[in-house]
């Protein structure tokens, strides 16, 4: 590996400086890295925020969901590796001690102000659409709101599932969480282009109702009385998937308007 010093940037008015604390390289073509947070940085879990690095001595910037709870002293995210991408491109080469540029007012709807009282909670990913849910799914709130908690983690390579091993544990180690996710959380990773314990994309479970087996309690289809969904992937998945649900008479929630399932507005246009 090359030897280099820490990227330093210049200051900006309109973000934060941060600092690269680790990095982990999951697939060719995936990563997820943290950095620490700023004293005055507050989030609510499910919510986005800007992130970049200097380029050209001016900051490039792109919406990145935190993966972090809302309680972490980093903030962790989750990226894709774009060989030309104008950010992607650079930020897949960052290292523990390099700067990042951190927006100051991190938004979204994919939260769950946005969602009306139920009883069942599906999050439903693909790819690094995982990332906000990581931070759902340790946020002891959600635990009280719901009995069951449920993530579903569609990836085209087994290498691709990122934090396997830790949602596996249901979040074992967690220390607000642990004891009640042992209980309530529910995790189900399925895979499409090689063999594994769960094959097929989401619609295919839901289908075969393998998505509603043990342990998963209650009906073996999605219920608009007690389930509650929250969407994040590709524009293609949140569009087949919204019109699904709006099909079952789910009503779509907003921050202003509670509905039963969420997505990400800012992602998809």
């Amino acid at each position: 590996m090359e030897v280099r010093p820490p990227l330093r940037i210049p200051d900006a008015k309109a973000f934060s400086t941060v600092e690269v604390v680790r990095v982990k390289h999951w697939h060719e073509h995936l990563f997820s890295f943290s950095v620490t947070r700023p004293n005055s940085f507050r989030f609510r879990s499910g919510e986005f925020v800007m992130l970049g690095m200097a380029v050209d001595d001016k900051p490039l910037m792109r919406a990145y969901s935190i993966a972090s709870p809302a309680y972490a002293d980093e903030l962790d995210f989750l990226s894709v590796k774009v060989p030309d991408g104008p950010l992607t491109s650079q930020l897949q080469r960052i290292r523990n001690g390099d700067q990042l540029y951190l927006g100051r007012k991190p938004t979204g709807t994919l939260v769950a102000d946005a969602l009306l009282p139920g009883r069942r909670l599906f999050l439903l990913a693909t790819g690094t659409g995982l990332a906000p849910f990581l931070s759902i799914a340790r946020d002891p709130d959600i635990y009280e709101a719901y009995s069951q908690v449920i993530l579903v983690h569609s990836v085209r390579h087994v290498s691709e599932l990122a934090f396997r091993n830790e949602l596996e544990a249901q979040l074992a180690g967690d220390p607000l969480v642990q004891d009640q996710a042992l209980l309530q959380f529910h995790y189900i990773p399925t895979v499409t282009r090689e063999s594994f314990r769960t094959t097929g994309r989401i619609q295919q479970l839901i289908q075969t109702e393998e998505l509603f087996g043990h342990p998963v309690i209650g009906p073996k289809c999605f219920d608009p009385g007690q389930d509650r969904i929250m969407l994040c992937g590709s524009m293609e998945m949140i569009k087949e998937f919204s019109e699904y649900f709006e099909a079952l008479e789910f009503q779509e929630g907003s921050n202003a308007a509670p509905g039963q399932f969420v997505i990400e507005r800012a992602f998809v246009g």
